[in-house]
């Protein structure tokens, strides 16, 4: 049986890429690139989420009895793929650089047949959201560039405003169980906003560290445990009806729906670079 022949167009975001007749498109319309970035973009593309080296680039792209200075021309290509695509190294949304060791394609691809119709998907590199119907989320292709120290600063403001939520209730507590006690089951309710504060206390002081310092693998994290945060995150949601002995009711109603919309701007946030590593500098690692 002879071996499966690989795809030669890909659709991935606006963008599709066929590497017969070397184009590349926007929404139709085309894109210049070079051809040996171009090479080097299909590359990538034939292994999305995949880490492709750079011993295994150079025998792809430069034979071994050529003479050319690599680390030059492999930074000049990848930054001509990043120009086409409006890509950026410190906030990728296509391609991530991994420091000393390659680069790998980070977006969702399609293999198109001949017809241009979509012939297999790849994996995303994202993980599964435990069951979540993922298509209605965000993806990084659907939000917008943004600079990072934006992004960061938004999702540090959430995080302090969920602690603000959970010390302020556990300051008030007798407060809040005469609020609740004429709630059917008002004991459980009381105990569960306990718990789940001094829980989430720990979470966000994590979410908050861990952003400031860049931690590594740190969208890979949130994106694990942010089902379980929107649980939670929508439970406190509800917690401007705490505030009711000093508030209405439609301030109050108010204040929880947009809240509920919460962790959806936080999971937007991290995609769009909060957190993300620092881009190191060309004297610590040439492969920018």
């Amino acid at each position: 049986m002879s071996a499966p022949i690989p795809p030669r167009r890909y659709r991935f975001g606006v963008f599709e890429a066929d590497a017969v007749t070397g184009e590349l498109r926007r929404q139709g319309l085309r894109v210049r690139l070079h051809a040996q970035p171009f090479q080097l973009l299909v590359l990538l593309l034939d292994r999305p989420g995949q880490l492709l080296t750079r011993d295994e680039i150079a025998r792809a792209l430069w034979p071994a009895d050529t003479f050319v200075d690599f680390d030059h021309g492999l930074n000049s290509a990848i930054n001509r793929i990043r120009e086409a695509l409006g890509d950026s190294a410190s906030n990728p949304r296509f391609v991530q650089t991994l420091s000393r060791r390659g680069y790998r394609f980070i977006a969702p691809v399609q293999s198109l047949d001949a017809d241009g119709a979509p012939a297999s998907e790849q994996p995303t590199p994202l993980p599964a959201e435990n069951g979540l119907p993922a298509h209605l989320l965000a993806t990084p292709q659907d939000l917008p560039p943004t600079p990072r120290p934006l992004v960061q600063t938004l999702f540090v403001l959430f995080q302090f405003m969920y602690l603000a939520f959970y010390i302020g209730a556990l300051a008030n507590l007798a407060e809040i169980r005469d609020l609740l006690s004429p709630l059917p089951r008002a004991e459980a309710a009381f105990i569960l906003l306990i718990v789940t504060a001094a829980l989430l206390i720990p979470v966000r002081a994590f979410l908050l560290t861990a952003t400031l310092f860049h931690a590594p693998r740190f969208r890979a994290q949130f994106l694990r445990i942010w089902p379980i945060l929107l649980l939670l995150d929508v439970l406190w949601a509800l917690s401007p009806f705490l505030l009711l002995p000093h508030s209405d009711f439609g301030l109050a109603l108010a204040c929880t729906t947009l809240l509920v919309y919460s962790p959806f701007a936080q999971r937007s946030l991290i995609l769009m670079g909060a957190g993300a590593p620092r881009p190191v500098s060309f004297q610590e690692d040439t492969t920018r």
